[in-house]
This record gives structure tokens, C-alpha cells and sequence, in this order.
């Protein structure tokens, strides 16, 4: 299913390959930058433990309301305006936001989310669009979410916390160098090492998303380290050079064509009884 919301950054583009670049074998999955949840709503909803995780604690809030309160959510929603007016309004309630209920704060942030330019939550996006065409997968979403843990923690608490071996880590951070496109993330060159760090000594497997560039590479070329190198269209640059793509990093600890190797075993044995 699709995520019922968009964001800077978001895997949607990806999402196909990253699913089918997963380990064989996990029990649980932990997101461990969440943001607009497109592997976890891509992923096919398993028996596995799943945890969602993201350090906006509006982008939290919202997923909170969705899986518990997705019809009170749409009552705040129904009668929101499309409009700039309405738009800088609510952008000036964010200035305090801890005074405003969380289901109205969610409603609010999510009339953000969609009406900014490219979910950039600071801009009008002047596009036209009903939020009543939400409501249906706001409620498949919540419906979706009722075993998934939802958390707001930093990454490196989460990891530590929910690490075993046999746990299995997505992890998609702001990338390298392009930390002013995501609001408010405060996630520095110090933070891109600690991730290192943390990933490259956990018991369980991690896959991890990142743009290419060669101080990503070199912080994670080490013995048993797979890089693999993958690519999307690039959105930004479509308006004014169509095709241009984006090179991207999947970056795991282990071989990430496992299940593309098992799916051949398996017609291959097929072919040989048949």
C-alpha cells in the first residue's frame, strides 16, 4: 500500500528495490528514521516486530493520531481551505505549537505537509487538492499501524534498545551535505559518523539509504560492509532536464541480492522436478 503522506526525502521512488533488497530472514524491523513511512507501508505487514521511529515529534504526533484517532483526525481535516491565508495561519501556530491539543496539532501539521511546496512545510504550494481524497487511506493507514510501535527517540538510543540479532535495521537519515532540505534536523557531519559507528558494530542487520558521495563511502568501506549503487529519477531537476537521475548508495551488512538469489534457487529446482 502507499504511505498517506508525502516528505523530503521519502522512498517512494525506491521503495520496490529497498523491499527487495531486505534480508531473507529478520523478526524484527525497526524504521529508524521514519519519516513519510513508505518501505513500512510497502513492506508486506508480517508477523515480525515493527517499530516506526522519527525525531519530529509532530511527524510522530500525526502517526499516533492516524493509528488511534484516524476519524476524529478527519473531522479536524474536513473542513480545511486550500489557501495561502489559511496556510500562513497555521504556519504561525507552529511558533507554539505545545499549546494546541494533539489531534488539532496533527490535523494542522498535516494540512502543512500538503499544502507546502514539495512538503517543505515552510512555502504555499498554490496546488490544487481536496484533502477529502485522504481519508481513505488515512484510515487503510491506521489500520495498518495498529501492531507498529511508534517512537521518538535519537537514532542511536533506538538502535541500541531494539538490536538482537535477530533484528533488522532501515535506515534512511538526512543525506550527506543536503541536511537544509530537511526541517529542523539539526543531523551534522558528527551525526552521519555516529551512525557509522553504531550500525558497524550491532548484532543485527541494517540497510541503509544514502546519496553517493565519497565521504559516505569511505565511512563505511570496511571488511563485511556491502555498498551497492542504485538510482531514481531526480524530481528536482525533471521541470528543466527530463530523464536526469539521481545516483544513489545501498549500504548493507549483508548481501542484499539474497532474496534474488533465493527466488532463482527455488525456479531452478522448479525446472529440474518438472
Amino acid at each position: 500500500m502507499n504511505s498517506f503522506m508525502s516528505w523530503v526525502g521519502g522512498k517512494k521512488a525506491l521503495r520496490d528495490i529497498i523491499v527487495n533488497s531486505f534480508p531473507l530472514c529478520y523478526e524484527r524491523y525497526i524504521e529508524v528514521f521514519g519519516g513519510g513511512g513508505w518501505v513500512l507501508f510497502r513492506k508486506p505487514p508480517m508477523n515480525d516486530f515493527e517499530v516506526y521511529n522519527d525525531m519530529n515529534s509532530h511527524l510522530v504526533n500525526l502517526y499516533q493520531c492516524v493509528r488511534e484517532h484516524p476519524f476524529e483526525l478527519k473531522n479536524e481535516l474536513e473542513y480545511v481551505l486550500n489557501s495561502r491565508e489559511d496556510f500562513n495561519k497555521t504556519l504561525k501556530i507552529f511558533e507554539h505549537p505545545e499549546s494546541v491539543e494533539n489531534i488539532k496539532r496533527a490535523a494542522l501539521f498535516y494540512q502543512l505537509i500538503k499544502y507546502s511546496y514539495a512538503s517543505s512545510l515552510d512555502s504555499y504550494g498554490c496546488r490544487p487538492h481536496s484533502l477529502w481524497s485522504d481519508f481513505p487511506i488515512i484510515y487503510q493507514a491506521s489500520a495498518r499501524l495498529q501492531r507498529v510501535i511508534i517512537e521518538n527517540k535519537d537514532f542511536e538510543n533506538l538502535i541500541k534498545q531494539y538490536d538482537r540479532p535477530v533484528s533488522f535495521f532501515y535506515c534512511d537519515p538526512p543525506y550527506f551535505a543536503t541536511e537544509k532540505y530537511y526541517s529542523n534536523v539539526g543531523f551534522g557531519r558528527a551525526d552521519h559518523e555516529r551512525l557509522s559507528n553504531v550500525l558497524l558494530n550491532i548484532k543485527g542487520k541494517f540497510l541503509l539509504s544514502y546519496n553517493d558521495c565519497k565521504e559516505i563511502r569511505e565511512l563505511y568501506r570496511k571488511d563485511g560492509i556491502y555498498i551497492r549503487e542504485v538510482e531514481r529519477l531526480n524530481n528536482i531537476k525533471q521541470r528543466y532536464d527530463g530523464g536526469s537521475k539521481y545516483a544513489e548508495l545501498l549500504i548493507s551488512n549483508y548481501d542484499t541480492y539474497e532474496r534474488e538469489k533465493a527466488q532463482k534457487q527455488l525456479c531452478f529446482f522448479d525446472d529440474y522436478f518438472n
